[in-house]
């Protein structure tokens, strides 16, 4: 799980930067935690769901936020 964690924050980190990552870590780690005594146990998985988790929170996998109008 601690491996899922740091890998989330080091990618994060490479897509924002640095200070956002740091930032994200407490909000991450709770969901990661949740989604491991939830059952999800593969590190790959976890890390996946992480990084979705922050692009979401800052808005990244919004089209219309993204400039995508629909025309």
């Amino acid at each position: 799980m601690q491996r899922a964690i740091d890998r989330v924050i080091q990618t994060y980190g490479l897509l924002t930067s640095q200070e956002a990552a740091e930032q994200a870590k407490v909000k991450v780690e709770n969901y990661i935690r949740k989604l491991f005594e939830a059952g999800e146990t593969d590190d790959n998985r976890l890390t996946v769901c992480g990084l979705v988790y922050l692009r979401e929170l800052d808005g990244s996998n919004d089209p219309v936020k993204a400039g995508y109008t629909g025309l």
